[in-house]
């Protein structure tokens, strides 16, 4: 043997070795803060023991004798299963991910501007305004964090820990207070309620389509009720008045007019440092389109069970572990103090259950996407002021000390005018110009530029706090109507179900009375930037929660809410004029009309299935323009041949249907090629319901100006030439990526969900580390708009600079109550359980979760004791 192969074989044989060592210390490391799920502990402040009864899939059910000792279980088993994440949204949520992570840019963005918000802050005022009883429980459950914080080190809480703690001092774990539990109810109304995404997109795409403010309303359309049946889908017999606000307030004497758009340099610039600056904030929950959720309530007559039944599938981000914990939490007897009988869907670092079922009500959540924020472009002036009505106001400065792991501390200055923080000024100026709606007029001497101020609902205090208990004790529709008054931030709408036999939907939510403003270029109702200097723009206070859409037991015994328009068009108060198209809520309406009409029982399989309901929208909107255009290429036509099929099907977007992959790839081709040429790359379209509202419109309009490619010289397209090339280059792309043969495609091979951790799932991460912690990809079916709402970005690109259909978000959730058997519903929650990459609970739900299977969710004591796997006491100290 020569020499050099004795000494490659010894290479080999050390890397071996060090590959074998690395992966079983990994397996150590791993597996080092894996809590016990059954025997004893001793649990300091519980009056009496409580019994934590989990399932194989590790699914805690909590049985005890006070409010107080239950909360107190919950905060426990929160911290064995889920501490790490926990305490990664609380650096979060104040500010201070820094100290967590070290030195690391995004997380040195995130922070300023969660302190320029200031989050925390708003939540230690909200603190006081609790109840003492609900002070009390959040007390409780903190007290049962730091009962299983106490005397464990950081790697025995998370193998994070030991990670971070190889390229940062790792820190002492810090006690768990309530108002960390509080503030994480910012990042959810953060992420719910990001609508002041649709204003800078207005203002970003006005300079590039030369101030045309109609042309860029085009890519607004107005909800089309024609088409797609609101949540209430006839007006109520007694109708809220449609702006409960007192009249329009005269404009002050000194207000200057708003009657052109102006080119505003330094208004646009503020603008743009406000779009980078928001999008430093980390996603916790979701955002953007695919930040909605379909819920339906069907009545008893129609479940064949003589009681209604109840649907739920929020559609959030997707990460690992995922957003949602299981759990219950039981009275082993209802007294004055203990009140508590309920299961469902928990957040980690959050007491209570927020979407679930109790012994009189089931109850689901969809986002109401209610215009609770509003960018407000303020005149600076160099001596610390801001322009009001004609007069300088001194602004209201504070100071912010961000600590940095191994690094220097950051001390950000942070100005507030009488609307709120002012967040343009954290990230440098980007250098974009253009104009916006602005007054004409020049300012006054000495001013120094524009800046852009926040004003949003969760920026006030509230007592978001309270109704997460309130709905978990409700039993009726007076109830949630009372529950839905004391949420604030974010705004949702509740569906529910009663034991009773009531269904009803109630929206929830504080949301702003705007006045109308004449004689301006855009409309004063919240949807583009507005002037704050004129207080004619000013919010009117709130609309009253007595007066939010509300229905009970409609005549259709049924009622569907998936961000759709909540009222009919002119009914009720103003919410908003971005809602979700309808395209999703439509579908299920009609899958449940087609029951009820043939007489078929809404059971609870016949429920699962309409929420895994996989037929596209888009196919019936685009596939037939597409199949008229003259293709000459029997290249290309053997790929639309795939279209046709796909249209006899019923447009499935099923893991292994052919037609489903050519279309998407068409259908991002369609809007590369019609907008591209017209738009900033921060507007290219996302592919939501909002654009397939868009295309349709388009489509009858051959000639409409928006198919143009203005890159062309000489040639004015239209939109049969842009439908060609989007079949064209969706078919050389699809053939790079899967082949010749049009029939072998599959939607699942380019569609799938790709599981990422918050913090060591990124590409800086060692490849093993990432390995552990990442689940592997799966494919899916559903797409953006399809009731199984997996959606992707269609402007995402991969390394090879093609779309990318990787899942950014979707059903992160699925539950079916019966009201009849509360035994009989099912849940399933993806990926897993536990917040551990090495328990075996990290992802037993991915797989079923991802076929669109759900588990039996056992509520009862004799129900839970038959599901039984480990069993722990949780005793008071003697």
């Amino acid at each position: 043997m020569s020499v050099l192969r004795k000494v490659a074989i010894a290479v080999v044989a050390i890397v071996v070795v060090a590959a074998v060592v690395s992966a079983g210390l990994a397996l150590v490391l791993v597996r080092r803060p894996l809590p016990a799920h059954d025997g004893a502990a001793t649990l300091d402040g519980l009056a009496a023991e409580v019994s934590v009864v989990r399932d194989e899939r590790g699914i805690p059910q909590i049985y005890a004798a006070s409010d107080a000792d239950l909360m107190r279980a919950q905060g426990y088993v929160h911290a064995q299963d889920r501490f790490f994440e926990m305490d990664y949204r609380r650096h979060v949520t104040a500010g201070r991910l820094s100290e967590l992570v070290g030195a690391n840019e995004a997380a040195l963005a995130a922070d300023q501007v969660v302190r320029t918000m200031g989050w925390r802050r708003v939540a230690e005022q909200e603190w006081e305004l609790l109840s003492d009883e609900t002070r009390a429980l959040y007390t409780a459950y903190a007290d049962g964090v730091n009962a299983y914080l106490d005397g464990r080190e950081a790697s025995r809480l998370g193998v994070e820990y030991t990670v971070l703690g190889m390229q940062t001092t790792l820190r002492d774990v810090e006690p768990w207070q309530p108002v960390d539990s509080i503030a994480w109810l910012k990042a959810m109304a953060w992420d719910l309620s990001a609508n002041y995404e649709e204003e800078l997109g207005r203002a970003t795409a006005l300079r590039p389509l030369g101030g045309d403010v109609a042309r860029v309303e085009e890519l607004y359309p107005d909800y089309p009720y024609d088409l797609n049946a609101p949540i209430i889908p006839t007006a109520p017999e007694n109708p809220a008045p449609e702006n409960p606000a007192a009249g329009t307030p005269a404009a002050p004497a000194s207000a200057e007019p708003a009657s052109a758009v102006t080119d505003a340099r330094g208004a646009v610039q503020a603008l743009a440092r406000t779009a980078d600056l928001l999008a430093a904030v980390p996603v916790l929950v979701g955002e953007g389109p695919y930040a909605g959720s379909n819920s339906f309530a069907v009545a008893a007559e129609h479940t064949g069970t003589g009681a209604p039944l109840l649907a739920n599938d929020p559609h959030l981000g997707l990460t690992a572990p995922g957003v949602w914990y299981q759990v219950g939490l039981h009275c082993t007897e209802q007294t004055p103090q203990c009140t508590f009988d309920v299961s469902g869907f928990s957040f980690s670092g959050l007491p209570g259950v927020v979407i679930g079922q109790n012994a009189g009500l089931a109850w689901g959540l969809t986002n109401l996407p209610v215009d609770a924020m509003d960018l407000t472009l303020e005149r600076i002036y160099e001596d610390g002021t801001y322009l009001r009505d004609g007069a300088r106001v001194p602004l209201e400065m504070r100071r912010e000390t961000i600590e940095v792991n191994d690094g220097d501390a950051v001390t950000l200055s942070v100005a507030s005018t009488e609307h709120g923080p002012i967040v343009s000024e954290v990230l440098p100026a980007t250098g974009v110009a253009g104009t916006v709606p602005v007054p004409e007029g020049a300012p006054p001497a000495g001013f120094s530029g524009y800046a852009v101020a926040l004003q949003w609902t969760a920026l006030q205090p509230g007592r978001s706090a309270e109704a997460i208990f309130a709905l978990d004790r409700a039993a009726g529709p007076d109830d949630v109507a009372a529950a839905a008054a004391l949420l604030a931030a974010p705004a949702q709408n509740i569906l529910y179900a009663t034991a009773g036999g009531d269904i009803g939907s109630q929206a929830a939510g504080r949301t702003p009375v705007r006045a109308a403003v004449p004689d301006v270029p855009v409309p004063a109702d919240g949807s583009w930037p507005r002037p704050g200097w004129d207080s004619r723009y000013d919010w009117q206070g709130d609309v009253p929660p007595e007066t939010m859409p509300a229905v009970r037991n409609p005549a259709e015994g049924y009622l569907v809410a998936a961000n759709q328009a909540a009222m009919p068009a002119g009914q009720g108060p103003f919410l908003t004029n971005d809602w979700d198209a309808g395209y999703r809520a439509e579908r299920i309406r009609e899958l449940l009309a087609q029951r009820v009409g043939a007489g078929d029982a809404v059971d609870v399989d016949a429920a699962n299935a309409i929420m895994v309901d996989d037929a596209s929208p888009f196919g019936p909107a685009l596939v037939p323009s597409l199949l008229q255009v003259d293709v000459d290429d029997d290249f290309v036509a053997e790929a639309v041949d795939e279209l046709r099929s796909w249209s006899a099907e019923g447009f499935p977007t099923a893991t292994d249907s052919a037609g489903a992959a050519y279309f998407n790839a068409v259908w991002t081709a369609v809007l590369q090629l019609t907008f591209a040429d017209d738009l900033p790359s921060s507007q290219t379209p996302d592919g939501g319901s909002r654009w397939l509202r868009v295309v349709e419109l388009l489509l009858e309009d051959p000639q409409n100006p928006w198919w143009d490619d203005r890159t062309t010289v000489n040639i004015v397209e239209g939109r049969d030439e842009i439908l060609r090339q989007a079949l064209v280059t969706a078919r050389q792309q699809l053939t790079n990526s899967m082949g010749k043969n049009p029939a072998d495609w599959e939607w699942g091979q380019i569609h799938q969900l790709r599981l990422e951790h918050p913090v060591l799932g990124g590409d800086t991460v060692p490849d093993l580390v990432r390995r552990l912690v990442n689940p592997a990809p799966v494919p899916v079916a559903g797409g953006s708009s399809v009731v199984d709402a997996m959606g992707y970005d269609a402007a995402a690109r991969d390394a090879l600079g093609r779309t990318d259909f990787s899942v950014t978000a979707g059903p992160s959730m699925r539950m079916v109550v019966d009201l009849a058997d509360p035994d009989a519903s099912t849940w399933v929650a993806g990926p897993g359980s536990s917040g551990h990459p090495g328990s075996p609970h990290y992802t037993d739900q991915m797989r079923a979760w991802a076929r669109g299977e759900t588990f039996p969710w056992p509520v009862t004591r004799a129900a839970v004791d038959e599901a039984r796997a480990d069993v722990m006491t949780l005793r008071p100290p003697d």
